[in-house]
């Protein structure tokens, strides 16, 4: 297959070029060229999806079997890029969000939960924040005028992540001693591995599937407490897990989700965010990973120079809890 892949120089879009490339398809990535090298042996061509000459020089005498969208985050970015590609391209897989379902993360989610409310046409730059990814939905459906998938990504994990929730477990875990850990050790995780996740995008594009996908692991397939041991594992660190309760790391203002990466309280608005339930993904054939593999492999990637990748930080806000405040809770 002949795969237009927007995005594809880090992360998922990494993952869906190794994994193509490995299948034997012919990739052609297209992005600004900033954040890392193309992997080789695709076709690179550098542009901003955002002018419109530069979406116009891609597709000028081309055409792809599939394109996969992992970068589309503006709905009339998407919806200029399907149109150019309407006629252009055999599948459209566009990568979305959780964040697109109107009811998450305070309730439970699956495929056919409502999603926000955003215009598939709506113009750069308005404040609606969140609901931008299923602006981005509608505005695929208004243009493409082939099958197309929606996968609405669950909390990636694996080698190559750029933020650093998982690597900086890893880190902390690695340094040993007493580690605060949030909750209990048996609250439900549901996290999916980039590899699979793009493993899955692509089986979808080979048989031009349409449809919405929730693209993210069974509803507790892990646990805090699987994580947290899979680190230490990993790492071979001589660590000591100190559980503690939600109710006293919210009476010491820990951030969640931020200062301690992975940690959504049992606390109102937070019910659903471990509850996105895959059921139409796992019927169409999504495989994953065991959960050791995928720690064991970020934490080779990490001491091999992967550091250098992550940000440790959520757009403006850094991962990680103090070390001070951390042993001022743990006591």
């Amino acid at each position: 297959m002949d795969i237009l892949l927007l995005g594809g120089s880090k992360f998922l879009g990494l993952a869906y070029a190794t994994e193509a490339l490995a299948r034997g398809h012919r990739v052609t990535t297209f992005n600004r060229g900033l954040s890392r090298t193309d992997p080789p042996g695709v076709e690179a061509v550098h542009g901003d999806r955002a002018d419109p000459d530069a979406l116009r020089r891609l597709v000028d005498g081309r055409r792809w079997d599939a394109v996969v969208d992992t970068s589309g985050q503006q709905p009339h970015d998407v919806a200029a890029t399907a149109r150019l590609l309407g006629d252009r391209a055999g599948h459209y897989g566009f990568v979305s969000s959780v964040h697109a379902f109107a009811d998450w993360p305070a309730r439970p989610v699956d495929a056919g939960s409502a999603t926000l409310d955003c215009p598939g046409d709506l113009p750069p730059d308005q404040p609606f924040a969140n609901a931008l990814k299923a602006g981005c939905e509608r505005a695929l459906r208004d243009n493409f005028n082939g099958p197309a998938a929606i996968l609405n990504c669950g909390l990636l994990i694996g080698p190559h992540e750029p933020i650093g929730r998982l690597p900086w477990w890893l880190d902390r875990i690695a340094r040993g001693g007493r580690v605060l850990a949030p909750g209990a050790p048996d609250r439900p995780l549901s996290l999916i591995d980039a590899r699979d996740f793009a493993a899955f995008g692509l089986d979808l594009a080979e048989r031009r599937a349409e449809g919405r996908y929730v693209t993210t692991a069974p509803i507790g397939s892990a646990t805090t407490g699987e994580l947290l041991e899979a680190c230490r594992t990993a790492t071979g660190s001589d660590a000591e897990f100190v559980w503690t309760p939600d109710a006293d790391l919210l009476a010491a203002e820990v951030s969640p989700w931020t200062e301690l990466p992975l940690w959504a309280p049992d606390a109102e608005g937070w019910h659903g965010t471990w509850r996105a339930d895959p059921a139409t993904a796992l019927a169409a054939g999504l495989r994953l990973r065991p959960l050791l593999e995928t720690v064991t492999d970020t934490w080779a990637w990490l001491e091999s120079g992967g550091r250098a990748e992550v940000a440790y930080r959520q757009l403006d806000t850094p991962l990680g809890i103090d070390p001070e405040k951390e042993r001022g809770i743990i006591g």
